[in-house]
């Protein structure tokens, strides 16, 4: 293929798609570049493999450390396991792309993304999301594209395309958009509690310039000579299809319209009559065409047993406006609430049940040392305080599969959790705790995101977290029949598993704090979007208020068993001295008082403890070393050595000074013993530093109110 490159540009920020150049074995390959920020994306397409029932596609995003001009860390000096980011990244590239496939494609496909080069103020994630687009059509696989994506950002009042990582710091949103020529397919957000209008003009502004993107496509398409390509899909047995509605269609309907069915009974009585319909083939005569087709493919009989199961949900709900637990359009599922379920080792828990969804949520309080280090990846955020887990064992579905190390999709859930908390935590200046949420779904029925988000704000408030406002979310839904469309309010999973849309919004009484959108159609209008957004407001505001009723607002007192962080000020040139040569200072402090101590370079000290009182005792051997002595300083001492000339007291941990025995008394001492022993307290005071640094103290001239002075702030 020859070389070409196309540009576009957003508010004089170029985005280049070069083609030709690199990866000319891949079926499809484009280097999409901005700034000094590089992506190289390709897909390749091979031969399926036998039995396979689902569209195999495998999108990875790989960053390596040189494009940021850096060595990888460890042992082995190369990259390891992907960071949590690079996790989100496949993610982010993948969920706009699988709807846009044939979903009877059975051939493997491959999207691999790799950042060669980062400029620090360009993300490179969004370029990689329409580098896949790209990469598709070139390889020639079939695809209802162009796809493009773009990030929204906000500063003051205006709305910019593809902000850098500094503008996405101080702005109040974070938002991608994934649009097709039908409309919106992805949306992904963090948002600073923004009003549902904001985000809706928002999600318009980045679909304007996601079509410009797709234009350029175009273009591209074009001047290379290339169509999109379609190929036929492959043709079904009518006769077993027929035979299958025929025999399903009634009993299902009937299964579907009975409300007082659970989801187990429901699906229970839907197995059976599928294993009905599977015994009535085997009846059939070996020569009948319907048995020979289910002998050839065993999953045939699932495939159209679930279309009617499907044509059956979609049609109640448009035609007659009730869902298969009876619920309207845009009623939330039963609600309750539990906190401090598990004693108060936990520093904080909280149960959240939504239908038959049920989410344990759990908060520990860590020291700034628990902090989570990201400084070896290429993003410049290096360090997460606020931590949220979210874990899916399979037991949470009924199921049995071996546990493993948290997949995609729970490192994606946790993910979003995470960034609905984030905007009502309090600053680090005023609650230095690093904080970790887990977030166990013990029973599944949709919506386990938006339910950990509600479970992980309860859990913060029993924890004493003083978090700006509580957040709730819900997941909306939505079914599409040509021109009809349903939006519904809190899904649950047959209506996820069927439907056309998984729209999650979490936010505060005050704005939205997260979204994530997710279609299995080819694209969304605006106008639903936006109905989809304001009608989940109102199942916010409910949810929010049966959270509430459970506790109102964050504790004041922490657990007796979090740690207790007092934090103090040093000058950074000190630092070396609190810790000492190999780190012998800092290590005798913590021996000494059972604290754990931590320094940040610009001379911030946060000691912890359970017990405050050891808190304490560290926080003034530290202050002792740490601070500057002059003459007149009046401090409570303690007598430690006698010389015939005088005595040595420690007035501060870790400094001495000496009383001569000229200052010991306002009359004549004749021996330093008969006045001091060893062991005794007395006030003393900073006569002199002489020019060797000794200090010199005396007790004598030492006002009553000065020695109170000093008597309380060795108290405290």
């Amino acid at each position: 293929m020859k070389e070409m490159e196309k540009s576009i540009s957003f508010d004089g920020r170029d985005i280049r798609l070069k083609v030709g150049i690199l990866a000319p074995q891949a079926g499809g390959s484009v280097l999409v570049e901005s700034g000094d920020t590089s992506v190289l994306v390709t897909a390749t397409r091979s031969s399926g493999r036998e039995g396979i029932d689902f569209l195999p596609l495998l999108v990875d995003y790989e960053e390596r450390l040189y494009a940021a001009g850096k060595i990888p860390g460890g042992f082995l000096r190369r990259e390891g396991r992907p960071p949590e980011k690079v996790t989100l990244t496949s993610r982010l590239i993948d969920r706009p792309m699988r709807p846009l496939f044939p979903q009877w494609i059975r051939d493997d496909i491959q999207i691999v993304a790799t950042t060669l080069s980062m400029d620090e103020q360009v993300p490179p994630d969004v370029l990689a999301v329409t580098g896949a687009s790209i990469a598709v059509i070139l390889a020639k696989i079939p695809f209802y594209g162009p796809m493009a994506a773009v990030r929204v950002g906000l500063l003051g009042d205006d709305f910019i395309i593809n902000p850098t990582y500094d503008e996405v710091r101080s702005g109040d949103l974070d938002l991608v958009v994934a649009g097709s020529p039908n409309g919106v397919i992805m949306v992904e957000a963090g948002a600073s509690q923004l009003p549902e209008q904001d985000i809706v003009e928002a999600i318009d502004f980045g679909y304007e310039a996601a079509c410009d993107l797709i234009k350029a496509q175009r273009e591209l398409m074009e001047e290379l000579g290339l169509e999109l390509v379609t190929e036929e899909s492959p043709e079904v047995n009518t006769a077993l299809e027929t035979f299958v509605r025929d025999k399903a269609t009634a009993p299902i309907k009937q299964v579907l319209s009975n409300f007082d069915h659970t989801k187990t009974s429901r699906d229970e009585v839907l197995d059976e009559v599928k294993e009905s319909i599977a015994a009535s083939i085997e009846e059939l005569p070996e020569e009948d065409p319907i048995r020979l087709a289910t002998t050839e493919n065993k999953k045939a009989l699932g495939k159209i047993f679930k279309a009617v199961t499907k044509q059956m949900m979609r049609s109640q709900i448009v035609e007659d406006g009730v869902r298969v637990d009876g619920r309207k359009l845009d009623q939330v599922r039963p609600i309750s609430c539990k906190v401090d379920l598990l004693p108060n080792r936990i520093h904080g828990s909280a149960l959240f049940n939504r239908g038959l969804t049920q989410v344990l949520s759990l908060a520990t309080l860590g020291t700034p040392g628990d902090a989570q280090d990201l400084g070896d990846d290429l993003h410049p955020q290096d360090e997460k305080r606020y931590l949220h887990h979210y874990n899916f064992p399979p037991y949470s579905v009924g199921e049995t599969r071996p546990m493993r190390s948290p997949g995609r999709r729970e490192i994606g859930h946790g993910a979003l959790a995470e960034r609905a908390i984030l905007p009502v935590l309090p600053p680090k200046e005023e609650f230095p705790y690093v904080i970790r949420v887990v977030s166990e779904v013990l029973s599944s029925n949709g919506s386990t995101s938006m339910g950990s988000v509600c479970g992980s704000t309860l859990s913060l408030m029993t924890a004493g977290v003083p978090i700006a406002k509580p957040v709730s979310g819900a997941a909306m839904g939505l079914i599409k029949e040509g021109d009809e469309v349903r939006v519904l309010t809190d899904i649950q999973g047959i209506e996820d598993f069927l439907g056309d849309m998984d729209f999650k919004v979490a936010g505060t009484d005050a704005g939205i704090t997260a979204l994530q959108m997710d279609m299995k159609i080819t694209g969304l209008p605006m106008e639903t979007i936006a109905q989809a957004i304001h009608q989940a407001k109102p199942a916010r505001m409910h949810i929010l208020e049966k959270m509430l009723e459970a506790i109102d607002k964050p504790r004041e007192d922490l657990s007796p068993f979090a740690p207790r962080l007092m934090t103090i000020k040093i000058d950074p040139d000190l630092i070396g001295m609190v810790i000492g040569p190999g780190g012998k200072t800092i290590k005798g402090i913590t021996e000494e008082t059972g604290c754990k101590i931590d320094i940040e370079d610009d001379g911030t000290i946060t000691i912890s403890a359970v017990d405050g009182e050891k808190a304490k005792k560290a926080r003034r051997i530290i202050q002792g070393m740490t601070r500057k002595i002059q003459a007149g300083d009046v401090f409570v001492g303690r007598v430690t050595r006698i010389i015939p000339i005088g005595a040595f007291v420690e007035f501060l941990p870790g400094k001495e000074g000496m009383v001569h025995i000229s200052q010991i008394a306002d009359y004549r001492v004749g021996k330093v013993e008969d006045e001091l022993a060893v062991g005794d307290e007395t006030i003393v005071k900073v006569r002199e530093i002489d020019n060797k640094n000794r200090i010199n103290l005396t007790r004598l001239n030492i006002h009553p109110d000065e020695a109170a002075a000093a008597r309380q702030a060795a108290e405290t």
